[in-house]
């Protein structure tokens, strides 16, 4: 039976990297007893940047200890404790080649629902000490998944986790990251992922265009920002919000993905002379 091993949350913090100064909430320390779930986050948790982070498609961010040994091996590390990977939830079991969007799962007094793979954000390089840290969770197949809060409730670590409700479509949390990140895009895949309802509307808009520019017979590529062999690329500022930007004008992946999903805007259209990969 799948169990919730640890409860993790945090607050923002400034964080020193790269000659600037980053606000995030990255770092997640576990929390002993009962803690509240609620629409928005777990009692004692927040995001430092609402725009890739937080809301109701993503009140809590799940990883699993299989990967966790897994990374443990890959990386050479014996360090990780508990919310190493910025998660709420750390999990024993459903992996994400086994989680499908839409499923949904009573842990405690609280339901949730599966809405999305975890975007890959720079931040995570910054918790690694490992700036290829994005690329290689999309490349391992090993995103992680978020959750949206159906039922709020109290969790603790030892809750079992007891699956629900199986989402439609039956397509896996690894597949649907694959099919936005990587090359493969397939018309039949994208079609079926439309029509998943708990899928979070962001990750709609970026599906509906690459099916949009499937049925018009154009070439579709994968984020190249995110391409473990991507160097440094650049956007124009003019291209994309300040919001998104950091001081010096730098646009990370992860941002430019926010930035996109909040368009309707085909990133194959996008001005890049700019981009920064999120590492």
């Amino acid at each position: 039976m799948p169990q919730l091993l640890s409860v993790n949350v945090g607050m923002p913090r400034d964080i020193a990297w790269h000659g600037e100064t980053v606000r995030t909430a990255i770092w997640k320390e576990p929390v002993q007893g009962r803690r509240m779930v609620r629409r928005l986050n777990i009692d004692g948790d927040k995001q430092g940047d609402l725009v890739g982070h937080g809301g109701e498609q993503r009140a809590v961010f799940v990883y699993q200890i299989e990967s966790y040994h897994y990374w443990e091996q890959k990386l050479n590390r014996n360090d990780f404790v508990f919310g190493q990977f910025g998660e709420n939830f750390t999990i024993q079991g459903l992996s994400d080649e086994e989680v499908c969007i839409g499923d949904q799962y009573r842990i405690g007094d609280a339901l949730f629902e599966v809405t999305q793979p975890r975007v890959t954000c720079y931040r995570v390089s910054i918790r690694m000490n490992n700036p290829q840290m994005p690329a290689l969770l999309v490349a391992h197949r090993r995103p992680g998944f978020y959750l949206r809060v159906l039922q709020e409730g109290e969790v603790e670590a030892g809750n079992e986790i007891i699956k629900v409700t199986a989402g439609p479509e039956r397509m896996t949390v690894a597949d649907i990251d694959g099919m936005l990140y990587l090359n493969d895009h397939p018309r039949e895949k994208l079609e079926r992922a439309l029509h998943i309802p708990a899928l979070s509307p962001g990750w709609k808009m970026s599906f509906q265009s690459l099916l949009e520019q499937a049925v018009r017979g154009e070439t579709t590529g994968s984020n190249s920002g995110l391409a473990p062999q991507a160097g440094p690329l650049r956007l124009g500022k003019a291209s994309v919000p300040c919001k998104y930007q950091r001081s010096n004008g730098r646009v990370t992946a992860c941002a430019l993905l926010s930035w996109y999903q909040s368009t309707n805007i085909p990133w194959q259209r996008l001005s890049l002379d700019s981009l920064s990969s999120c590492a």
